[in-house]
């Protein structure tokens, strides 16, 4: 009988090593100190989901869901006809209210969650110059990394500019470069920097006369602290649904608070998601049939308002409370977020041992809090970066996703951590 083969390091030949995204490689380091999810003693700043529970304004939580015998058999790839259709008319409904091209069923495709949505996004893509932004999402590192067809192109944005870009710097990288498309999540993750308004416009505006595809993650776009969330879809600002590159993946995870049911879709050109549909079908299969059915009254215009005037109340003070107190300890917050749930801040002016991301991020585990190390949203497909150091090894993301009592404790222990 044949030995099993394996490389040099012991590992099985077959298989490459798959790297942790950020919060993944946080949450078992944390695990490894002792966390645990129900420990009340540890505050999760690394945390990258809402707090789920009841919040003051918002509509009642969904605390079960009926199984019809129909829920047993698969659903299609692309999702049932009536949350796809639901979906288009939240957008029709809240954004492109008396506009002449509307979203309909066909412009939508379902999704067993964000990365899926996006992966999906990523396996239709062709040939082309991919462009993305360093800092964005951790995931987006192997995300970019996985599929050969397309290059991706790093575009760099600048700290000591609060990470603005203009739509006519964007212009020289689309026609410098020769971009198909261009990747990001808008508000950002980490720095909560928006690109909304008359500013979106712009960008969708140049997608169009350009053809240069803008694929926009606005996960959290009911997380908007500077404007309002109406000016933070590019679904606003699409001329015809049909024809502008614009491709705008969400779902219940972030805005509506429900990220264990695992329901994303994508918003397009009917073409384009009849190619992520076809995609679907051999990368993951479709999303959950019950849970889809269920997500459907969610998108109703009241309860949807509702949920959104409750982000806007709850998570706007808890956003407040950590920039001016992150701030009173010495961490630099270049850009307070203008929305996300997230405050993205330097800690190079901290005592030796705490002042770049990773050693912080060691510090702040023997105290029993967790934050993200901003090196890991310095985005690296391939590894092709691979030796030189991060431009963001002294920043540290901090969540302000748990509820408020969690997160004021985790700052006093910081306090006292900080102040030694």
């Amino acid at each position: 009988m044949n030995a099993v083969k394996l490389d040099l390091d012991g590992s099985i030949e077959a298989f490459r090593k798959v790297p942790k995204t950020g919060v993944i490689y946080v949450m078992t380091e944390a695990a490894r100190h002792g966390y645990r999810p129900d420990d009340a003693g540890w505050t999760n700043f690394g945390q990258g989901q809402p707090e789920t529970g009841v919040i003051p304004h918002a509509p009642e939580r969904i605390e079960s869901i009926g199984i019809y015998e129909e829920d047993h058999e698969y659903a299609p790839v692309a999702g049932l006809w009536d949350l796809r259709a639901a979906v288009a008319d939240h957008y029709n409904r809240l954004y492109r209210r008396g506009m002449p091209s509307q979203y309909s069923a066909e412009n939508v495709c379902i999704s067993g969650g964000g990365r899926a949505g996006l992966t999906r996004v990523a396996a239709a893509l062709g040939t082309i110059n991919l462009g993305h932004f360093l800092p964005d999402y951790t995931a987006y590192e192997e995300l970019l990394g996985l599929f050969r067809l397309f290059t991706s192109i790093p575009i760099l944005l600048d700290p000591q500019r609060g990470y603005d870009f203009s739509v006519e710097e964007l212009e020289e990288e689309v026609l410098g470069r020769g971009l198909g498309a261009l990747l990001l999540s808008n508000p950002c993750n980490p720095t909560g920097k928006l690109i909304g308004g008359e500013e979106l416009n712009d960008w969708v505006a140049l997608g169009r006369r350009l053809d240069c595809t803008l694929i926009l993650d606005e996960f959290y776009s009911h997380y908007i602290w500077n404007g309002s969330p109406a000016d933070a879809t590019a679904a606003r600002f699409v001329e015809d649904v049909e024809r502008d590159p614009v491709v705008i993946v969400n779902g219940l995870t972030k805005s509506w608070r429900y990220p264990g049911w695992r329901v994303s879709w994508t918003l397009g050109p009917s073409e384009v998601i009849e190619r992520l549909s076809s995609a679907g079908s051999f990368l993951d299969g479709g999303a959950s049939r019950p849970l889809q059915r269920a997500a459907v009254p969610l998108l109703e215009e009241e309860h949807t308002r509702a949920e959104v005037k409750a982000i806007q109340h709850t998570f706007r003070s808890k956003r407040d409370m950590l920039v001016e107190r992150l701030r009173a300890m010495g961490i630099k917050i270049e850009r307070p977020p203008d929305g996300t749930f997230y405050v993205w801040g330097d800690v190079s002016n901290l005592p030796d041992g705490m002042n770049n991301g990773m050693d912080f991020f060691k510090k702040c585990l023997e105290h029993q809090i967790i934050c993200v190390p901003g090196e890991f949203f310095d985005v690296n497909p391939g590894q092709r970066r691979a030796g030189r150091p991060s431009r963001f090894r002294n920043h540290v993301r901090f969540s302000f996703g748990p509820p408020q009592p969690s997160l004021e404790a985790g700052l006093e222990r910081l306090e006292k951590m900080i102040s030694g």
